[in-house]
């Protein structure tokens, strides 16, 4: 059986292990103590809500909400900003369980609603629209990097 629960600081042993596995899905070098320290520090600024997938007593996957604002509707939005499944767990619902479980905390706390991003060739796209979440097609995303 898979259980849900709202991840804290004291989790990271058991979430930074996911969190480098994801950041190694998205082809960085693998950082251990990397993720450690920006899972620390999001915990510490009280600027993340995680929710740690279990099976049984182990931590196999993970969602990683962070807040945003919408000016024009002038409401408080989350960034589902990070979705991992060990693969080994893939495939059997956790991550529809994880996605559902952001969405019930959204309700929750009066948020407008759920954003995300993702790859162009992320077959989790069918996953997304499947639970509701409609892609943009009025306007454009654009991202400038310094340095």
């Amino acid at each position: 059986m898979i259980n849900i629960r709202k991840a804290n600081k004291s989790d990271i042993p058991e979430l930074a292990p996911l969190f480098d596995a994801y950041r190694v899905f998205y082809e960085q070098k693998s950082d251990l103590s990397g993720a450690v320290k920006f899972l620390e520090d999001r915990f510490y600024r009280e600027e993340t809500v995680v929710f740690l997938a279990y099976s049984n007593e182990t931590a196999i996957g993970f969602t990683q909400l962070f807040t945003s604002f919408s000016s024009v509707s002038m409401q408080a939005v989350y960034i589902l900003n990070d979705l991992f499944v060990d693969h080994n767990f893939r495939k059997q619902g956790v991550g529809e369980l994880l996605l559902n479980r952001a969405k019930e905390f959204c309700i929750e706390n009066n948020y407008k609603g759920l954003a995300l991003e993702t790859a162009v060739d992320n077959p989790a796209q069918k996953l997304y629209e499947r639970l509701g979440w409609v892609k943009d097609s009025h306007c454009f995303h654009y991202f400038w990097t310094a340095g």
